[in-house]
Order: structure tokens, then C-alpha cells, then sequence
């Protein structure tokens, strides 16, 4: 969705694929122009304007591996230059703007650090931490919003100095001198910043916590100290992810069961109004200047698109339109361990049963919703039934789910997956012999998982960007993924080696059966190559039938011909080992 700059909204920034490579481009809406601004083989994905709009920044990576640092360009066109001077290159944990300041969060092989710029000169640095630090918001895409009060006098960090990177407790201290202002810290629980009221003087930070299990609201009033929960009367994940500009009201997004719903809060009132919107996900939402919502919305039947209030198109893309999708339906099974389990399913036209793929999401602390998925849709195209299983782990069905895989890596997840598989069976959708396993990142190392502990459930695997070698993997990570790692594992892996025996696929590579096709990013940070290469080499030592796609960049690809390579290789590959099916 474009993004507008504060004190000129009319000039806004995006990233498109329009190019065929992710790339930062700048629109005047008053003109109409567009211009692509980055031409970078990687690709870029992310950008911001300075307040005046004169400037487009952008976060450039050269490998993949995510480290960077931020460039500005003129808006008009002109040479990109380092923005800011004296920030170390690193991993970007956010930036945030006012009038005279901006802060910028970096983590490096040192730790993380906030750094500040005051009118234009040098930055210094603010705050450092051995422990995960962050720009606030900056985890959500909202540090220009939850970062810097609109007066400059405050800046809020999430931090993982009392507690963990999955637990993150708020502090908002002095943007000038680093001292410290106000805490708050909820022991076993995460806080995030979500956005500073816009207007000048008005100390209030609408925070986001999980007091009651699930994701809920609420202003702090830092002028104050005073704390106000937000009465939604909403069941699940509830945030206020923006204001009105005149303070009055707030954003909501509501995620129900993986479809999103927006809503406009009356802070006085406490009256709550939905936004008319189609059933789907919302990836971005915000309030403009005037007070129209602009709002991007997908689901698994239509493309994601970038909407006003009135259902207008904002921006749409250059070429052609994506095809119709297929209905993601929601679906509720029992894993057999007293857990009611939720995900999507989506399937080809007719009665099954049908192969199946059992498509496993990231993270883990991440979700199947009802989203745009080209992938998924081609499996389906090739006459594969696709199940999406929200396993424990998964956010958007409260804290202690989420928590679950604190300490137990590997095991519920499978479980949970299986247990759909079966379900699907039992459903006459899926043909349990010609079902098959895959996924990317977190759902790469469940799908290695899978094939190491349940060999003779699966026909074949596709592992992406996985995790082979979870003890190998450490050493490679960047400073964020290091700190999410102790956070989920409950330790550093050498101090829970029983969880690493039962858990690290490396171990049980002896086991698998099945042919797997492997996916890996030569220079990823999150899923490096020598862990994922470390199990493959264990396949190959045996002569076991196995595909390795290696591709030069990260954690995936932005270029829109690799990633079109590699699904073809995956279904290439699928086409040799399931019965039934062909490429489309």
C-alpha cells in the first residue's frame, strides 16, 4: 500500500514488482507521476519520505542477508546517498521521523543500537543492548507511527532486556539524552507500541498487549502515567493501529479465524464502527490527513489490491491483472489431544478424493489466513487438495497458544499437521496415499521434520529455506533471529541438548524415506545455507533421491523469474513422485 509523506500527502512511496524485481517507486498523486526509484538486483522492499516529501528513503540489502543500511534520493530523481552518517551497516530495526529528528534501530554482530540524528548532523548513538532492541513498532511496520511522540519529546523501544524477543517489554525514554522516562514490563507477556496520537503535545501511546491472552489495546498516557484497556467487545486479536488526525478516533483491525475486519473506535464514545470491506486479509491500513482509510486487502479468491473507504482503488498496478484465485475455507479438527485446531483448506473443482499437500506455514509465530497465495493456487492447479493448519505456535489464537513451542521445538507442530491430514481423509478431500508435506522457513524445518519422524505418511517433501541442522544454524543467524532463537528454545541449543536430540533434524536424517526437493538462499540470515546444506549432504551420502534449487540471494527471492523457477522445479518435482497430478 503507498505510503504518504506526513507533511505532503500527495507524494507517496511503494514497492512493486512492475519491473519483474521488488523495486521502490514514488507516485505524485496531484500529477499522477510515477517513477521507479531503486534498479537493485536483489530487490527492495522497503522505503519511506522524509516529512517534506523531498526525499525517498529506502532500506538497500546487497546479498539477500537482509543486513543494509538506509539511502536517500531526491523524490524528483537524482544519486542515492547514505542517509544517515555514523549508523554502523547492520539489520534494520526501524526508523522514525519529527520535524529536526529521526532515530534509527540497527542490530550487528555487537548487539542492537538506537541511534539518533538531530537536524541533519551526524548520528550518535542513543542505546545499545546485548539483548534485542527496536525502533517502536518497528516488529509491525509501524516504527514512523509508534516510534517518536509528534512533539520529538519521546521515543518508545521495544526491548528483550526483561524477558525475551518473543516477550518484548516497552520503554520510552528521551530522544536527546537517553534517559529513561516510563516502563512498562509484563512479565511472560509482549507489549508493543502501536502509534503516537498525531497531534503535538498529546502524550498518549496506543499499546498493544496481551494482558487477557489476546492481542488487546490500550492508551498509556505517559503525561500522566494513567493506563486505559479499550473496551472492544471483540472476540480474538484486537489492535488500534492508527489515529485520526485529530485524535479523536482510532483504526482497529480484528482478526477473526484469519480474515481481518477494520474498524473506526470513537475514543470519547467508545462506540465502535465497522469499515465496510470483502471478507479477506488486510496487510496494511491507514488513516490519511483527511481522514479517508486507505487499506490493502487479499484473500484467496481476488489478488491484493489497495482500497479507500469508498472501495475505490487507490493505486493499481502496471501490466496485467492477476487470475481469479479459489475459496479458502475455514476449518475446525481435533488433534486428538484435547485441542480444537483451526486452518484453511482450498481444493480443485469436483469431489476428492484428491492428492494432497499439507502447506505449512512459517514463523512459527505466524498464521494461515484467508490471503492471496500464487503458490498454493498452483498446487491446486496441478490437482493437489492444500491444507493449512494453524498449529500451536501460530499466532492469532491468543498467548498461551503461541507459547506453546516455548521449549518444545518440533513436536506439537506435527501433531497438529497430522492430525489435519487426517481430518481431511476422514472429509473425503485428501487421498492419505498421495499426500505429500511442504513449506517454507519454520514450515521447512516441520516439513524436514516430518519426513524424518513420519516417513511412511508422506509421498514426497518440499523444504523450503529449512532448518537442517538447528545446532549448526546458531553461529550463522543475524543478532534478531539469534535473540528469537533463545527466546523460543528457552536457552541457547548447547543448554537444552535433550530438546536438541529429539528435535534436530540432523539427527533422524537417516530415517527419511521419502524424495524431498530442497529450496536454499545462499546468503540467508534466518535459514543459512551451510545448516541446510549440512542435512542435505547427509542425503546425498546415502545416495538418497533428493533436488537441491539454489538460489544467490536470502531468506527468498524478489525477483519475480526466480520465484517463478523454483515453483516450477517444486512442481516439476511433484509431477515425477505423486501420482495423478501434472504441471498446469
Amino acid at each position: 500500500m503507498p505510503r504518504w509523506a506526513r507533511h505532503s500527502p500527495d507524494r507517496l512511496v511503494f514497492w512493486s514488482t512492475e519491473s519483474g524485481v521488488y523495486q521502490v517507486h514514488v507516485w505524485d498523486r496531484s500529477s499522477g507521476e510515477r517513477r521507479q526509484v531503486t534498479d537493485h538486483p536483489v530487490g527492495v522492499t522497503a522505503g519511506a519520505l522524509t516529512l517534506d516529501g523531498e526525499q525517498v528513503l529506502f532500506w538497500q540489502d546487497e546479498t539477500g542477508s537482509e543486513a543494509g543500511q538506509w539511502y536517500a534520493e531526491p523524490f524528483s530523481g537524482g544519486t542515492a546517498a547514505p542517509f544517515l552518517e555514523g549508523v554502523t551497516q547492520g539489520w534494520n530495526q526501524g526508523l522514525a521521523q519529527v520535524p529536526g529528528l529521526v532515530a534509527a534501530g540497527i542490530s550487528d554482530a555487537d548487539g542492537f543500537a538506537v541511534y539518533v540524528s538531530v537536524d541533519g548532523a551526524p548520528a550518535r548513538e542513543l542505546w545499545r543492548s546485548t539483548e534485542a532492541i527496536s525502533i517502536g513498532g518497528g516488529e509491525h511496520g509501524r516504527a514512523d507511527l509508534a516510534g517518536l511522540s509528534a512533539d520529538g519529546s519521546m521515543l518508545a523501544l521495544e526491548h528483550a532486556e526483561h524477558g525475551d524477543s518473543l516477550h518484548p517489554a516497552l520503554r520510552v525514554v528521551d530522544p536527546l539524552t537517553g534517559a529513561t522516562i516510563a516502563e512498562q514490563i509484563d512479565d511472560g507477556m509482549a507489549l508493543h507500541a502501536s502509534c503516537w496520537s498525531p497531534v503535538p503535545g498529546d502524550q498518549r501511546l496506543v499499546v498493544t498487549h496481551e494482558r487477557d491472552d489476546d492481542e488487546r489495546p490500550a492508551i498509556w498516557h505517559l503525561a500522566t502515567g494513567e493506563w486505559t484497556d479499550l473496551d472492544l467487545g471483540l472476540t480474538g486479536p484486537a489492535e488500534a493501529i492508527d489515529w485520526w488526525p485529530d485524535a479523536s478516533a482510532l483504526l482497529v483491525a480484528h482478526n477473526d479465524e484469519g480474515r481481518d475486519q477494520l474498524y473506526r473506535y470513537d475514543v470519547a464514545s467508545g462506540s465502535l464502527t465497522s469499515i465496510e470491506h470483502a471478507p479477506g486479509t488486510v496487510l496494511a491500513a491507514r488513516v490519511r490527513p483527511d481522514g479517508d482509510v486507505w487499506f490493502r486487502l487479499g484473500s484467496g479468491e481476488h489478488a491484493p489490491i489497495s482500497l479507500d473507504t469508498a472501495g475505490s482503488v487507490v493505486l493499481r498496478a502496471e501490466g496485467e491483472a492477476a487470475p481469479e484465485g479459489r475459496p479458502f475455507r475455514s476449518w475446525h479438527f481435533d488433534n486428538g489431544e484435547g485441542d480444537r485446531v483451526h486452518g484453511f483448506y482450498t481444493k480443485p473443482e469436483g469431489d476428492g478424493p484428491f492428492p494432497v499437500m499439507m502447506f505449512v506455514h512459517g514463523g512459527p509465530t505466524g498464521q494461515d489466513g484467508d490471503a492471496w497465495d500464487p503458490e498454493v493456487l498452483a498446487y491446486v492447479d496441478m490437482g493437489f487438495a492444500v491444507g493449512m493448519v494453524n498449529y500451536r505456535g501460530s499466532t492469532g489464537y491468543g498467548r498461551a497458544w503461541r507459547d506453546r513451542l516455548i521449549g518444545d521445538i518440533g513436536g506439537p507442530e506435527l501433531v497438529d499437521v497430522n492430525a489435519g491430514l487426517a481430518d481431511l481423509v476422514s472429509r473425503g478431500i485428501a487421498d492419505p496415499d498421495r499426500a505429500v508435506v511442504g513449506g517454507w522457513s519454520w514450515g521447512g524445518y516441520i516439513t524436514v521434520m516430518e519426513l524424518c519422524k513420519h516417513p511412511d505418511m508422506w509421498l514426497a517433501g518440499v523444504a523450503g529455506v529449512p532448518v537442517g541442522d538447528y545446532e549448526l544454524s546458531y553461529e550463522d543467524l543475524s543478532p534478531e533471529l539469534q535473540a528469537y532463537d533463545r527466546a523460543l528454545l528457552g536457552g541457547t541449543h548447547d543448554e537444552v541438548p535433550d530438546l536438541m536430540r529429539d528435535r534436530n533434524p540432523i539427527y533422524f536424517a537417516d530415517q527419511v524415506r521419502a524424495p524431498m526437493i530442497f529450496l536454499i538462499g545462499e546468503n540467508d540470515s534466518r535459514c543459512p545455507l551451510r545448516q541446510a546444506m549440512a542435512f542435505v549432504d547427509k542425503l546425498r551420502e546415502r545416495n538418497h533421491p533428493h533436488e537441491v534449487v539454489l538460489f544467490g540471494t536470502g531468506h527468498g527471492s524478489y525477483d519475480l523469474d526466480e520465484e517463478v523457477r523454483q515453483i516450477r522445479s517444486i512442481l516439476t518435482f511433484l509431477a515425477r513422485h505423486v501420482p495423478g497430478v501434472a504441471v498446469p
